[in-house]
């Protein structure tokens, strides 16, 4: 792990999308950041490892690696990939998509062999962002962000559609979903405030006890570190925000006490919030 490095990716100014592709190394040790990136595979031969699972991908595969995952580029020969950067920003503003992150960040390798529908839908969109990014059109970063939102969509009803059924293959009802669905909209809506497990059951319509035993069975995490993980992400975006101090972050994210914030925040990203602040300086 002491050989993992982040990297802080240097988007266009006002861009939050960066685009590469005969430009890419070859090899890249492991590492991590803030940005989401997906890889167009162009040709055969190359090996990724995400979060330690190591990837051979076929052309025309997508592999995806979420923001805050470890990732490292083991082979790609030269031209044989086109690979998209964006703000995890585009993620987290959009309640939708962020209630669902736990599910969308453990999709990795979308294969054209076996699902070749979703996989030209990005390959195409990914191809329409190069065009768009390459060219001299003023309105290109929104362009590009309509893009990435459909893919997002695409590989978020992708994911509900597996939730589903898996929900079926368990024998667990549809409406149970449904309740960790709205539980999870309405813990993003309101993490800023001291919200109980209590609240948000009663909010859902059940008791403390089954809610508590259904958000685990289907988030494979438990309500209080969920609600920490959110609270941690919108952290991490504050902290990079210099004319607020750590304190403050800490308040505005929905912490009750520094203690608590400090001990969350190097839990989930392995930094002290002061020196996570450091990294971008």
């Amino acid at each position: 792990m002491k050989n993992i490095v982040k990297e802080k990716i240097q988007f266009n100014t006002p861009s939050t999308i960066t685009v590469t592709d005969s430009e890419g190394p070859e090899t890249f040790p492991a590492h991590w950041h803030n940005a989401a990136e997906f890889t167009l595979i162009l040709q055969n031969g190359c090996k990724y490892r995400i979060n330690d699972v190591l990837y051979m991908p076929a052309a025309g595969d997508i592999l995806l690696a979420w923001p805050g995952q470890i990732h490292e580029t083991v082979h790609a020969p030269h031209g044989s990939v086109i690979f998209i950067q964006f703000s995890s920003v585009l993620i987290e503003n959009n309640l939708d998509l962020f209630a669902i992150s736990r599910f969308l960040y453990e999709c990795h390798h979308v294969k054209n062999q076996e699902n070749p529908e979703l996989s030209d839908f990005i390959n195409n969109a990914i191809m329409e962002i190069k065009k768009v990014y390459d060219s001299d059109d003023p309105l290109s970063e929104t362009r590009c962000k309509l893009y990435i939102y459909d893919i997002l969509l695409k590989i978020g009803e992708y994911t509900i559609q597996e939730i589903k059924k898996d929900s079926e293959s368990d024998k667990k009802s549809g409406s149970s979903w449904k309740y960790i669905h709205t539980a999870c909209n309405y813990i993003i809506e309101n993490f800023r405030e001291d919200l109980t497990q209590s609240e948000v059951a009663s909010h859902v319509g059940l008791s403390t006890f089954y809610f508590s035993k259904l958000f685990k069975q289907y988030m494979n995490i438990s309500f209080p570190a969920y609600l920490s993980n959110v609270r941690v992400k919108n952290a991490a975006n504050l902290i990079l925000n210099e004319d607020l101090s750590i304190t403050e972050c800490a308040f505005l994210s929905g912490f009750q006490s520094t203690t608590a914030f400090n001990k969350a925040f190097h839990d989930i990203t392995g930094y002290a919030p002061r020196d996570y602040r450091k990294m971008y300086r």
